[in-house]
C-alpha cells in the first residue's frame, strides 16, 4: 500500500503538475506585466493598514489575512523541505525555489483577487471564500468547486493536522523527553481554543504569532550566516553555478544533475509557499476590503516572505556550514547545519522553529478545512469538523505518519488541478479587474505608480 501511495504521489507531484503550476505562474506574470515587481511596494503599503476602510465588509484586516495565510505556509517546508531539496537536488535547488517563488507571487495575486471578487457574505457578516466559489460563480462549474473542496477537506486532516502534530511531538520528545501523546493532547486543546473563534480569532493569533516566529527563526539563521560571512559570496556562487551545471559528489553527498536541481527546487518551493494550490485564497477572501486587487497585492507578498526570505535563510545555513555533504536530508540536515553553526543551541532553534511553525500551520489549515466542509455539506457540519480535527491531533502526534504524509501530499497536489483550471479560464477577469482598478485615481489614491 505504501509503495502504491508513493507511486501515486510521484505522479501527481510529477512533471505535469509542476509544469502546470509554474506555467500558469509565468502566464499570469506576463499578462500582469510583472505586477509582483511593479506593485511590490504598493502591496507592502496596503499591509500597513493605512488604506483600510473600517466600513468595508469582511472579517479580518489585510495584515491578519496575510498572517493567517503565512501561518499555514511557513511550516515544515521551510525547514525540512529546504533540507530535502538541497540533499537531493544540490545547492542549485535554492535558485529554482526562487524562480518558483517569483512566478508564485503572480499566482497568489490572481487566485486571491478572484477569491475576494467571488466570495459569499452571509447575513451574520461571516465570509465564505476560496477557489470553490470562483469555480462556481465565475466559471460556472460547480462540480469543479465541489472537487476542490473535497480535496482540500481531506488534505486538511493530513498536511495541516496529523503531520504537523507529529512534527511537534518528535522534537519535544527528543529535546525535552515529553511523551508524544501528551504533546498531542496539549496541541489539540490549544488549537481548539483558537479555531472555535473562527477566522477572526485565527487572524488575531496569526498576526501575533507569525511575526514572532519568522523573526525568531530568521535571527537564528542570521547568527549562523554572520559567523560564516566570508563564505557568503561563494555560497551564492555555488547556488547559481549548480542551478545550471549540476553538483559534483562531495563527502557524503552523491551529487546532483541540473534536472534534479530543477525538480526538487521547484517541487519543494511550491510545497512551501502553496502558490497555485488554492489554500491561501480561502483566508484572503475574508479580508475587510471591497477591492479584489488590493487583496491580491497583499497576498502576493506571501511567497516572497515564505520562500525568498525564510527558505533562503535555511538554504544559506546548510550551504555555508557544508552540512549538505554529510549525507543527511530533511529536518535532520537543517538541524545538523544549525548545530555546526551554533554548537549547543543550533538544534534547539530548529526544534523550537518546527514547533511554532507546525502549530501555526495547524490552526490555519483548520479554517481551510471548515470552509471546504461548509461548502460540501453545510454550516451545521462545521463544529463536528472542528472537533474531529482537534481529536486527530493527538493521534497524529502518536503514530508513524509516513502514510498519512503521502496521502495528504497527494490531495494537496490534487487541489491545484481544478484551481489552475479556474485561474486559466478566468485570467481575462483578473486582467480586466486589475486594469479597471489602476485606471481609477480615486480607488488607487493616495498611491501613484
Amino acid at each position: 500500500m505504501e509503495n502504491l501511495l508513493n507511486s501515486i504521489s510521484s505522479i501527481v507531484w510529477g512533471p505535469v503538475t509542476i509544469i502546470m503550476l509554474v506555467g500558469t505562474g509565468i502566464f499570469l506574470t506576463l499578462l500582469m506585466r510583472c505586477i509582483q515587481v511593479s506593485k511590490f511596494f504598493y502591496g507592502i503599503y496596503l499591509v500597513t493598514g493605512k488604506f483600510d476602510n473600517p466600513e468595508d465588509k469582511g472579517e479580518i484586516t489585510h495584515f491578519q489575512a496575510l498572517s493567517a495565510a503565512l501561518s499555514a505556509t511557513i511550516g515544515t517546508g521551510n525547514i525540512a523541505g529546504v533540507g530535502t531539496a538541497i540533499a537531493l537536488g544540490g545547492p542549485g535547488a535554492v535558485f529554482w525555489m526562487w524562480v518558483t517563488a517569483f512566478f508564485g507571487m503572480g499566482l497568489k495575486y490572481g487566485e486571491c483577487l478572484l477569491s475576494l471578487k467571488y466570495r459569499t457574505i452571509h447575513e451574520d457578516g461571516s465570509i465564505s471564500a476560496g477557489p470553490m466559489y470562483y469555480l462556481e460563480k465565475g466559471l460556472g462549474q460547480k462540480w469543479l468547486g465541489l472537487l476542490f473542496a473535497f480535496f482540500a477537506a481531506i488534505a486538511s486532516f493530513g498536511i495541516g493536522n496529523m503531520v504537523q502534530a507529529n512534527s511537534v511531538a518528535e522534537p519535544v520528545l527528543t529535546y525535552f523527553g515529553i511523551p508524544k501523546i501528551v504533546t498531542g493532547l496539549v496541541i489539540g486543546v490549544l488549537v481548539f481554543a483558537v479555531i472555535i473563534g473562527g477566522i477572526k480569532r485565527i487572524g488575531k493569533v496569526a498576526s501575533r504569532l507569525v511575526p514572532f516566529m519568522a523573526i525568531f527563526y530568521v535571527l537564528g539563521a542570521l547568527a549562523v550566516i554572520v559567523t560564516h560571512m566570508e563564505g557568503i559570496p561563494a555560497a551564492f556562487g555555488i547556488i547559481f553555478h549548480d542551478a545550471f551545471t549540476g553538483t559534483a559528489a562531495t563527502g557524503g553527498f552523491a551529487g546532483a544533475a541540473v534536472a534534479q536541481a530543477i525538480r526538487f527546487g521547484v517541487a519543494r518551493g511550491v510545497f512551501s509557499n502553496e502558490a497555485g494550490l488554492g489554500s491561501a485564497p480561502i483566508a484572503h477572501g475574508a479580508a475587510k476590503t471591497e477591492e479584489p486587487v488590493r487583496e491580491g497585492l497583499v497576498a502576493m507578498l506571501g511567497p516572497f516572505i515564505d520562500t525568498i526570505v525564510i527558505c533562503t535563510m535555511t538554504g544559506l545555513v546548510i550551504i555555508l556550514t557544508g552540512a549538505y555533504t554529510e549525507g543527511l536530508t530533511g529536518a535532520d540536515l537543517t538541524a545538523r547545519a544549525f548545530n555546526i553553526g551554533l554548537p549547543g543551541m543550533g538544534g534547539y532553534i530548529v526544534a523550537f522553529g518546527i514547533m511554532i511553525f507546525a502549530f501555526s500551520t495547524a490552526i490555519s489549515w483548520s479554517y481551510y478545512g471548515d470552509r471546504s466542509v461548509e461548502y460540501l455539506m453545510g454550516e451545521k457540519f462545521i463544529l463536528p469538523y472542528r472537533l474531529l480535527y482537534c481529536l486527530l491531533l493527538p493521534v497524529g502526534a502518536s503514530i508513524q505518519v509516513s502514510v498519512v504524509w503521502t496521502i495528504s501530499d497527494i490531495f494537496n497536489a490534487l487541489m491545484a488541478w481544478p484551481n489552475l483550471v479556474g485561474l486559466l479560464f478566468l485570467s481575462g477577469v483578473i486582467v480586466r479587474t486589475t486594469k479597471e482598478y489602476f485606471a481609477d485615481p480615486e480607488r488607487v489614491k493616495p498611491y501613484r505608480s
